[in-house]
């Protein structure tokens, strides 16, 4: 028998064989665990792979949604384009950029960014996007830049923000598909 507790005065005792069949016992329900853990790791990704698909899907809805009515949407603003591109992209010194929906014509280059939640960080991204346009597309370095944002929801703050910006801010529509919230008076920023 060994002792497993201080003095073994009719206290607990175990033999060598209950010991081990002990430590098997605890060795066993870790491995249940660890192989209970693994299982749920991978459900878990299995998860976020299917939201990660679900929201890229999303977004290619809602920019579904925006790029069609883009041509009419700014003509009745002034801003005539006459070519419109979806998920434009671009690599530069290591740098990449990417576009949603990018409206252009002789004058203009409109850089949309559609979004089914639209937040203020959407806004605050944009505008970097808006910053760094002309250097990812020089070709574009003569026309005069201007940036919307659009989305299915805009959280509270981010059409104001936008607006401040001096982005249109673009969401859906009940008598059509999409709309411009902005004032018929509202100026855009040129950059």
């Amino acid at each position: 028998m060994v002792c497993v507790s201080r003095g073994c005065k009719g206290e607990i005792t175990m033999t060598k064989k209950e010991m081990e069949k002990g430590f098997k016992e605890i060795w066993d329900l870790y491995r249940e665990t660890d192989k209970r853990f693994k299982e749920t790791d991978k459900k878990i990704e299995n998860t976020l792979k299917v939201v990660g698909d679900l929201t890229g899907k999303w977004s290619k809805f809602v920019e579904g949604l925006i790029a069609p009515a883009v041509e009419k949407l700014f003509k009745a603003r002034g801003i005539v384009v006459d070519k419109v591109y979806q998920r434009i992209k671009t690599h530069k010194d290591g740098n990449t950029i990417e576009i949603d929906i990018l409206a252009i014509d002789g004058k203009y280059a409109v850089l949309v960014e559609a979004k089914s939640t639209l937040k203020i960080e959407d806004v605050q991204e944009h505008e970097e996007r808006l910053n760094k346009f002309k250097y990812f597309f020089p070709e574009y370095k003569d026309r005069n830049v201007i940036g919307a944002v659009g989305g299915i929801l805009i959280e509270e703050g981010a059409e104001r923000y936008a607006y401040k910006k001096g982005m249109f801010v673009i969401a859906q529509s009940g008598e059509e598909s999409v709309k411009i919230l902005n004032d018929k008076g509202f100026k855009p920023r040129v950059w």
